[in-house]
């Protein structure tokens, strides 16, 4: 019987009298096996996480919010103050600029990854960077407001909209606020944010948080001078570039370097960098009066007791004047809520010297002691020295940078015409196709080429018959079943729902950049016979029109049904009408070229210059777990889809690497079983380890080729899983099922709102 003295002492009476961790304390699989791929991020995302419920209909409850009356609410707010985090100047809005301006300041073209959808500033490793300095009580003076409206309204279209209403109150004319973007609710455990890991014991410095010499390759000024992908912040817990300049030591040149290339990363041109800088220096102020050896930790390693607050703050109030937040201490102009061209008037008006802030960080005061002053933004009738950081001066010098300011600051309407596009631009960019957006300002400003245009339709639409009509077309032109999957395919992986770009939608597979890729080469004939039938279809069909991007994906349709058919599955695979072509003139190839592939393990495909460009530090199955995250596929639609793709024989060159089957171009479950079996032995047939043989183990003669992209699908414990499900005796079927799941899934990614409503079959 058990001693209740040892119950009452509260120790177990089999012993272990302590506990020395739970879920996840460390060591955990990271720590054990850091090169493992971590094929659970796939499930990050998991309905289950979602407190709303998957049924929540989150634009449907958006649109009913009465927009006039929020904003209105907002910008009561942004003019009133509190006690626990006064206002600076009595206003709000400069402070909550910066909140939305770093919210959506994350995004980076490379992989779409960051941005303000979802508000992953409330959660690690966001909201706790060195740059996001009391960003958390902005958002806990939002409370109020986000409590009023409930599930109704996301934080991450609050944080923007309250933003955009800071720069309205202070006089600036926006383009306007769509809402649409939906809350993320748990941590980014997965984004890649940059190498450096920062040394939490010292986390009060600067420096020790804010690592920037393994992302670099050569040294700023060099020729070869470069920022690793896909990253776009010049420093690990930035959003931009020092302030100080590289390395803190105050040079604008090398500060105009870093700029061009992080802004370029973000995907604003020159115009829209200085745009974005001296139209969001136009208000408020830096912060810098205590040495940040001073203030607690950040709100991720704060005292339970703190609620989630951080960067503690043991001067005087804590905050009003003697607030910290990046250092640098002072205004740029002499009227910090006002809208007004100021600051390139004090910009170019004075000569500028380096001085230190009362918190020791480098930042520029007027050379003329009687230059004009600013206002203290809590003591009235104090006034200060106008203050510039280094990356400011850098617009100055940098000769490009200069001629933009030069004309801002000659043509104040056409300065605050470009600030209002480069703001929409920052706020709306990861949201994807104007399909998108909620809200009655969701149309005010014209269509833009960042948005990735696509003309109306002006036509009916094809019907059920129809499409029956031109299925038998498409089977007709004698197209293999292969070349008709592969060009589908083609035309859909591109898509990401990081930042809503790519797809099969407007038909861009046929326009440049993507056309030319070596990698879509296989579709090129596959197109030419498709705008055959098109044209076809389109001069017989009266007031019906078909676009070549549903003939794409149709083309898809017919070659799935038919091997699915040849292996003795008669499916009907769905389909979606009512794609649109877009035009060259719509596309904006410089963007569309970051889609380009380096590695696609879905066509079994690897750039000559992977290995040289990532310098062996990623694998290749880490960049094809990368893209299959980037699809929101899950683990069986990743396993299911690329078996599939095996036996249909899309790889992109044509090769037989990975087709594991006897009966090419019939929707098998022979890939897994072959992945599966122990009837192989499986060997490198090159030094790099990369392609690989498949030999029979009783004869050692050779039956296959593989790819590295093949063999994770045995050689990782979770694929294999999956894999030994399709490959068992009644994993036909249901490997069938899945596939055409996951392949429409793949085709419709891109519709959104009343585009998915056409669904055919």
């Amino acid at each position: 019987m058990q001693d209740y003295k040892t119950v009452l002492a509260g120790k177990c009476p089999f012993g272990g009298d302590r506990i020395g961790g739970t879920i996840g304390t460390p060591p955990t699989l990271a720590d054990w096996y850091p090169d493992r791929l971590r094929i659970e991020l796939l499930a990050r995302n998991a309905p289950s996480a979602n407190p709303l419920g998957a049924d929540f209909d989150y634009p449907a409850a958006f649109a009913k919010i009465d927009l006039a009356a929020l904003k209105d609410e907002i910008k009561g707010f942004l003019t009133s103050s509190v006690d626990w985090w006064p206002s600076d100047y009595g206003n709000y809005g400069p402070q909550m600029i910066r909140m939305a301006w770093h919210s959506a300041g994350s995004y980076r073209i490379a992989d779409g990854r960051g941005g303000a959808g979802e508000a992953m500033q409330r959660f690690a490793p966001i909201e706790s960077w060195w740059d996001n300095g009391n960003i958390d009580k902005s958002r806990r003076l939002l409370w109020p407001i986000k409590a009023k409206y409930g599930a109704s309204l996301s934080w991450a279209d609050l944080i923007v909209l309250t933003g955009t209403c800071a720069l309205e109150i202070m006089g600036f004319p926006t383009y306007g606020f769509a809402g649409g973007r939906e809350d993320a609710w748990i941590a980014d455990d997965a984004t890649y944010w940059g190498p450096e890991v920062w040394d939490p014991e010292h986390i009060e410095s600067f420096d020790s948080m804010t690592m920037r010499d393994k992302r670099w390759r050569g040294q700023n000024g060099d020729a070869d001078y470069d920022l690793e992908q896909p990253l776009a912040a010049s420093n690990q817990a930035l959003i931009y570039v020092n302030p100080e300049g590289p390395y803190g030591k105050g040079d604008p040149e090398a500060s105009a370097r870093d700029i061009r290339v992080t802004f370029t990363r973000m995907a604003m041109n020159d115009e829209e960098t200085v745009a974005l800088i001296a139209g969001g220096h136009a208000f408020g102020k830096s912060h810098g009066m205590v040495p940040p050896d001073r203030i607690g930790a950040p709100p991720e390693m704060a005292p339970v007791e703190a609620m989630g607050l951080g960067w503690h703050n043991p001067e005087g109030s804590g905050n009003a004047e003697n607030t910290m937040t990046n250092g640098i201490e002072g205004s740029w102009t002499q009227h910090p809520t006002r809208w007004d061209n100021d600051y390139l008037h004090n910009l170019f008006g004075n000569e500028w010297e380096q001085t230190r802030s009362p918190a020791g960080s480098l930042q520029w005061t007027p050379v003329d002691k009687n230059a004009p002053q600013t206002p203290d933004a809590h003591i009235p009738g104090k006034t200060h020295p106008l203050m510039m950081m280094t990356s400011d001066i850098a617009l100055k010098v940098d000769p490009v940078y200069r001629a933009i300011c030069e004309r801002f600051l000659n043509d104040f309407d056409y300065f605050t015409e470009q600030f209002s596009k480069a703001w929409y631009k920052l706020t709306h960019r990861d949201m994807g196709p104007r399909e998108r957006y909620i809200g009655p300002e969701a149309t005010i400003a014209p269509d833009l080429l960042w948005q990735d245009p696509i003309p109306e339709r002006d036509h009916a639409l094809i019907d059920a018959g129809d499409v029956a009509a031109l299925k038998q077309t498409i089977a007709g032109t004698g197209l293999s079943v292969s070349d008709l999957a592969y060009t589908a395919l083609s035309a859909a992986l591109p898509y990401r729902d990081s930042d809503k770009r790519g797809g099969a939608n407007g038909a861009r597979l046929a326009l440049a950049p993507q056309k030319d890729w070596d990698i879509n080469a296989r579709t090129r004939p596959v197109i030419e016979a498709l705008q055959g039938v098109k044209a076809a279809f389109d001069g017989g069909a009266g007031d019906k029109r078909v676009s070549l991007a549903d003939l794409i994906v149709l083309g898809g349709v017919v070659a799935i049904e038919r091997a699915a058919a040849d292996a003795g599955h008669a499916v009907e695979v769905p389909f979606t009408a009512g794609r649109r072509d877009t035009t060259d003139e719509l596309t904006d190839a410089d963007s569309f070229e970051w889609l380009r592939p380096v590695v696609d393990g879905f066509r079994n495909y690897t750039d000559p210059h992977f290995a040289e460009v990532t310098a062996g530090r990623v694998a290749p199955e880490q960049l094809f777990l990368d893209k299959a995250a980037l699809l929101r596929l899950s683990v069986p639609e990743w396993a299911a889809l690329t078996g599939g793709l095996r036996v249909l024989g899309a790889n992109w060159d044509g090769s037989e690497a990975g087709v594991f089957t006897d009966r090419r171009e019939t929707l098998t479950n022979d890939f897994f079983v072959t992945v599966t079996s122990m009837d192989h032995v499986w060997a490198k047939a090159d030094e790099a380890g990369q392609r690989f043989a498949v030999n029979d183990r009783a004869s050692g003669n050779k039956r296959y080729d593989a790819t590295r992209y093949d063999l994770i699908f045995g050689a990782n414990n979770q694929l294999r899983a999956v894999s030994e499900v399709y490959a068992a005796v009644d994993g036909q079927e249901r490997f069938v099922r899945d596939f055409v799941g996951a392949w429409d899934k793949l085709m419709t990614a891109d519709l959104f709102g009343e585009a998915r409503a056409h669904r055919i079959g």
